[in-house]
């Protein structure tokens, strides 16, 4: 009787939390009710998920991520970066990546920059601020309200479950039971920390805007007619000696077959010249 009754329980406690998430995204369902063998008292409480969509109004701010990639040419590249970080400081930004490359002919700065999303149009208009003409200049924005609104819906949607499978597990009192409600429960947990991963990472790309800025500055080729005749010959000679000195060294490590190879040779032209006469 007391197994009947806490089976009836359990139904009911699971039909009340469908009802209270019905239309979420995760529900809780019994499987057929409770399997129950006829021959035997004895039962076992099965649990399944399934995906559904939630029919949601959520009203909320807009969110918006801007991204923004300048390239422009500079005559001076430490005034060009003080420029810009006085313009830093000044909205509150900070500097994420800070590259300088020397390459064939040019000499640039990389810069990976986050500034506050209401300063990202007033950012932009400070910097560019005395350059003539971007080689480059791209600006976006991506709205992500959606996915947000959907992230944090289901994040409440996750914990709403959790909640409901921890009163199950208060309830059970069969091993079997136990584990497997821990285990939709770690489940169920694991899915709530990546959803609130993701949520921090949108909620800091539209708080923060990114921009990526390249400065450079073109320096002349050297050429190789400002090299004097002398210097060339002076050059060349001290490359010969060099080179001789390699050789020389070079017979000396290998002495020991020199002189065999010269015993051998000896030998062989002896026993020649004596078939000779």
């Amino acid at each position: 009787m007391k197994k009947f009754l806490f089976a009836f329980s359990l139904v009911a406690l699971l039909i009340s939390c469908k009802k209270s998430v019905e239309g979420v995204d995760n529900m809780i369902l019994y499987d057929d009710a409770i399997a129950v063998e006829e021959t035997s008292p004895a039962y076992e409480i099965k649990y399944k998920s399934i995906e559904g969509d939630e029919a949601r109004t959520v009203e909320t701010e807009a969110k918006i991520i801007k991204t923004a990639t300048l390239r422009f040419e500079t005559q001076n590249l430490e005034t060009t970066a003080g420029n810009i970080k006085q313009a830093i400081g000044k909205f509150n930004g900070q500097v994420q990546s800070d590259e300088e490359r020397n390459e064939y002919n040019t000499v640039s700065r990389n810069l990976t920059i986050r500034v506050p999303n209401e300063s990202f149009d007033n950012f932009i208009d400070e910097i560019s601020k005395g350059v003539s003409y971007f080689d480059r200049k791209e600006i976006s924005s991506r709205d992500v309200t959606e996915e947000y609104i959907d992230t944090q819906s289901r994040i409440k949607t996750k914990k709403a479950l959790e909640e409901r499978y921890l009163e199950l597990l208060k309830k059970a009192n069969k091993v079997s039971e136990m584990l497997e409600i821990e285990k939709e429960l770690s489940e169920i947990r694991e899915e709530i920390e990546s959803k609130q991963a993701r949520l921090q990472y949108l909620e800091n790309q539209v708080s923060y805007s990114t921009i990526y800025i390249q400065f450079y500055k073109t320096v002349a080729e050297k050429q190789g007619a400002t090299v004097s005749y002398g210097t060339k010959l002076g050059n060349a000679l001290k490359s010969g000696f060099n080179s001789l000195s390699s050789f020389f060294i070079g017979l000396i490590q290998i002495w020991p077959f020199i002189l065999i190879f010269v015993i051998v040779f000896i030998l062989i032209r002896r026993r020649i010249k004596r078939k000779k006469q």
